[in-house]
């Protein structure tokens, strides 16, 4: 599976840089100091570097199942980093202003990931 062209190159260019933008955000809430901030921004920043992580990952897929199984565990991850950073924003512990780009990134990389795995699994299918 190594590879998929362009198309993999961009999807893992695109997450590098959202895990830039997470370290960026992270650095953001423990300047601001609070406690709880800084819990679910490393919560978040955790979840949002290891989306990137697990795509790399599947870019050495040693089969069709195992790169499913990582852009699985990247979709997975891509969820959860959406999770965190509504709590960020429904707690207003981050403005919604700040975090409405990150947020819609996210939802775009859930999207970009789903659609990587649902043509692949096309694709195997005789």
């Amino acid at each position: 599976m190594k590879g998929e062209g362009k198309k993999g190159r961009d999807i893992t260019e695109r997450t590098f840089r959202y895990a830039l933008r997470a370290i960026r955000l992270y650095q953001y809430v423990i300047e601001k100091g609070d406690g709880a901030g800084k819990v679910i921004a490393r919560q978040y920043l955790r979840s949002a570097t290891s989306v990137g992580a697990n795509v790399e990952e599947a870019q050495a897929a040693e089969s069709r199942a195992d790169f499913i199984h990582k852009y699985g565990l990247a979709q997975k991850e891509a969820r959860e980093s959406l999770y965190w950073l509504k709590l960020l924003s429904e707690s207003a512990l981050v403005s919604k202003t700040r975090l409405s780009p990150l947020i819609q990134e996210t939802n775009e990389l859930i999207a970009i990931i789903t659609r990587i795995i649902l043509n692949t699994k096309r694709r195997a299918k005789p």
